[in-house]
């Protein structure tokens, strides 16, 4: 790169930069204009001399006083009404309002029962960065409740508990297999839809390779797919079985994550990692066939459509009051 590309790189990079500090701050007015104008309507219901006619005739002053302005209408002014209520008084997440954009707000406020839940797919929206379609695939999926539950199986001494990153049950809907198929096609069918299965691992998971291979003994081996996962900073091996999970898988990891750490790891990089994918697992087997092993692993489930989310959310509740018997007097 010679010194004139080095420059226009800069200036390129100054108006991007520039562009999103913009558009922040104008999205950043807009949840500020929004929840104003909510507390202002909330305010306004206390009063009895204010009917439900109100909002109609305030829709109709707005349409009038500026014409061509969207989302004023009653649905839109009862939005923002709920909008500032849903959040009144709760400092936890006053600060993360203007960080997301009012699609994803409403996708929240109409997809999510508790609080809890709400704060849950904020924090990891601005995280993710999510788009509208993609938060919306999250919360159709109930990703919450499948992470909530997957806490149940968390290795506490080998991942801390805003570290992990794994789950133990992921939704793969997205992955158009035959009825009967092979674990070559269940690869490259996620390989094809990597984008996708990012976004269900999370995107702190950068791909690096499929069939990975290590040579031990004169003998080569293939991992089906390797990542990296910046947050862990380490390789993380993943194997994926189309059937029930087996004791023996964890030793062919074991066997993998070696060769890892003494081949490809780096002396900066944490021990590697594995996950195993079956499609169902009895949690007392797992738990017996990894208890021996001092490999960081995971094993967990898929599926091949969206989840039943009423189910899911019975699992969780069940191990809430599980915990806090108290819940069920």
């Amino acid at each position: 790169m010679n010194d004139t590309d080095a420059a226009f790189n800069e200036v390129s990079r100054i108006i991007e930069e520039s562009r999103d500090n913009a558009y922040r701050k104008v999205n950043e007015e807009l949840i500020l204009m929004y929840r104003r104008i909510g507390g202002f309507l909330s305010e306004k219901s206390k009063d009895a001399r204010y009917g439900d006619g109100y909002i109609d005739n305030l829709a109709d002053y707005i349409r009038k006083r500026f014409p061509g302005i969207k989302g004023f209408n009653r649905r839109g002014l009862y939005r923002m009404k709920q909008f500032y209520e849903m959040y009144a008084g709760n400092e936890k997440v006053s600060a993360l309002l203007t960080q997301l954009s009012w699609t994803n707000h409403l996708l929240i406020m109409s997809g999510c029962k508790s609080v809890d839940e709400r704060e849950f797919y904020m924090r990891l929206a601005i995280k993710e960065r999510y788009t509208a379609r993609q938060l919306e695939r999250q919360l159709d999926s109930g990703y919450y409740e499948r992470y909530m539950l997957s806490k149940k199986n968390l290795q506490p001494e080998v991942f801390g508990a805003d570290q992990n990153p794994f789950l133990d049950s992921y939704v793969i809907e997205f992955l158009d297999l035959p009825d009967v198929f092979k674990e070559n096609d269940f690869r490259r069918a996620l390989i094809r839809g990597m984008k996708d299965f990012i976004l269900e691992l999370g995107k702190d998971f950068t791909y690096i390779g499929e069939e990975y291979p290590i040579q031990v003994g004169g003998e080569d081996y293939h991992i089906d797919i390797l990542f990296y996962n910046r947050v862990l900073r380490c390789l993380v091996a993943v194997e994926l079985k189309i059937g029930r999970f087996k004791p023996e898988y964890v030793s062919k990891m074991d066997f993998y994550l070696e060769g890892l750490d003494r081949q490809v790891r780096r002396t900066d990089e944490n021990p590697s990692v594995g996950l195993i994918l079956c499609s169902s697992k009895n949690d007392e087997v797992a738990e017996y066939a990894m208890s021996r092993t001092l490999s960081p692993m995971m094993v967990a489930q898929y599926q091949l459509q969206l989840p039943d989310k009423k189910l899911l959310q019975k699992k969780l509740q069940e191990l809430v009051n599980a915990k806090d018997p108290e819940l069920n007097q």
